[in-house]
């Protein structure tokens, strides 16, 4: 076996790929109900979880891809496409859809050349709708990363995004 053949994991990656993946998955080896916190940890190292990295913690965990896959779509908080470095939600809650919210969300798709629930080719920028930021005295109002941004118009948009750019 040539050594290109030993450092390929079982799903098609290389084992130097996953050794961070390893290093969480060795913190909750025999640990009940370690699924969420790991399916967590291995989000935060890779940014989102790939079809190859589900399948590697299904093979180490003894647990089905498809209940894996079970639980990363139940939870919004998992996500199995990359993500932007910034994210941008846009609330749609009844205070910011009275006061121009669809306005808002139809700016930045413009702009971002992107609809809701996408992420830019680039990766610069994901796109999220939201049913409440909490801020309604700032309707209509957007958040990007932890930055809220209020009182809006859609001609204020390109600003601000060429903040994050």
């Amino acid at each position: 076996m040539s050594k290109d053949q030993t450092n390929q994991c079982c799903c098609g990656g290389n084992n130097e790929q996953f050794a961070k993946l390893d290093e969480v998955l060795v913190k909750y080896e025999g640990v009940k109900g370690a699924l969420i916190p790991v399916l967590q940890e291995a989000q935060n190292v890779y940014g989102y979880l790939s079809k190859d990295i589900i399948t590697r913690i299904g093979e180490k965990l003894g647990i089905a891809t498809s209940q894996i896959y079970g639980v990363a779509t139940f939870y919004s908080q998992f996500h199995l496409k990359p993500r932007g470095r910034n994210i941008i939600r846009v609330c749609q809650g009844t205070a910011c859809h009275v006061r121009g919210a669809k306005a808002i969300l139809q700016a930045l798709e413009d702009n971002l050349k992107i609809s809701a629930g996408s992420t830019t080719p680039d990766l610069k920028f994901t796109l999220e709708t939201v049913a409440c930021i909490g801020a309604c005295g700032l309707a209509p109002v957007l958040m990007i990363n932890d930055d809220t941004h209020g009182r809006l118009t859609p001609e204020a948009i390109p600003g601000i995004l060429a903040k994050y750019a």
